[in-house]
């Protein structure tokens, strides 16, 4: 994909050569069966606001910023439920203000820096980003542009990993934005975890990202959290709220992995690890 990104001056690991023989992975776009339970999002918001007395036990945020990015195709609008749920919890939360996200096109990514610059400026303290879909993958970049003005990233359902066409939306996506998925220099590039404590939100039943798509190569300061969760649903999911707000409490200078013992096990999976060397990133969705 011709995904605009200006290249950080921070040095980087050398990446090995790319070609688009590298980009062939066995791993598939969700089926059928899995883009039909995407009809339970509605369901999800409803255990949300069923959840909502669970949730207002979490422990209370510190008021540090929070700016939200939403997916492919979507607005401000569909962040409202985990915005409004991060304010109720303290934290001082920003949409992107963009309209709809249409991929990576006519300013849209020095709209981001803007954003994250202006929130950091105005609250003189690094912001955490949190990104659903194709706004992880903003989340993801602008952290590593801007690293002194970010606490950490939080993905859900972002596919950073694996062969672009292992979603249901990488035609949607060339068809809007006016770009093509395959660049190989780009997808090694969007791969590379930011370095700051860096969370991927995923389920294995997402009907829009094949799950391998969305997995942190392991690292003391990455980790992968499993729900159960639709893709358009996960957003307001009430799980994905939780692990959420979890990780928004962590303080980064003492960061720990999210704990799935105890009560937990029941609602979470031990965190998976992504393959040892995973393909190219996904196509946004």
């Amino acid at each position: 994909m011709s995904f605009s990104l200006r290249r950080s001056s921070r040095p980087r690991r050398p990446e090995p050569a790319a070609t688009l023989d590298d980009l062939e992975e066995p791993v598939e776009a969700p089926g059928a069966f899995l883009m039909m339970l995407e009809a339970r999002a509605p369901w999800e918001y409803a255990a949300m606001l069923a959840a909502a007395p669970w949730l207002r036990r979490l422990p209370a945020g510190d008021g540090h910023p929070v700016v939200v990015f939403p997916g492919l195709g979507a607005t401000d609008l569909s962040t409202a439920p985990l915005r409004g749920f991060l304010t109720e919890r303290g934290y001082a939360v920003y949409p992107w203000e963009q309209g709809f996200n249409f991929g990576p096109r006519n300013g849209v990514l020095a709209a981001c820096r803007a954003r994250v610059q202006e929130v950091t400026e105005r609250h003189g303290q690094p912001a955490s980003l949190v990104g659903w879909s194709l706004g992880g993958i903003y989340a993801r970049e602008m952290a590593k542009e801007l690293a002194d003005r970010v606490r950490c990233v939080i993905t859900l359902g972002t596919p950073f990993a694996g062969h672009p066409k292992a979603t249901n939306a990488w035609r949607f996506y060339q068809l809007v934005s006016g770009q093509r998925v395959l660049d190989p220099a780009l997808v090694a590039q969007i791969r590379q975890a930011p370095n700051c404590p860096t969370t991927s939100i995923f389920s294995k039943t997402d009907g829009i990202v094949a799950w391998p798509c969305s997995l942190n190569e392991d690292a003391p300061h990455t980790e992968n959290i499993e729900v159960q969760a639709s893709h358009v649903g996960m957003g307001m999911n009430p799980l994905a709220l939780y692990a959420v707000a979890d990780r928004l409490a962590q303080d980064p200078k003492d960061w720990k992995r999210f704990d799935a013992s105890g009560y937990r096990r029941w609602f979470f999976r031990p965190a998976a690890k992504s393959p040892a060397t995973p393909a190219a990133p996904a196509a946004p969705a």
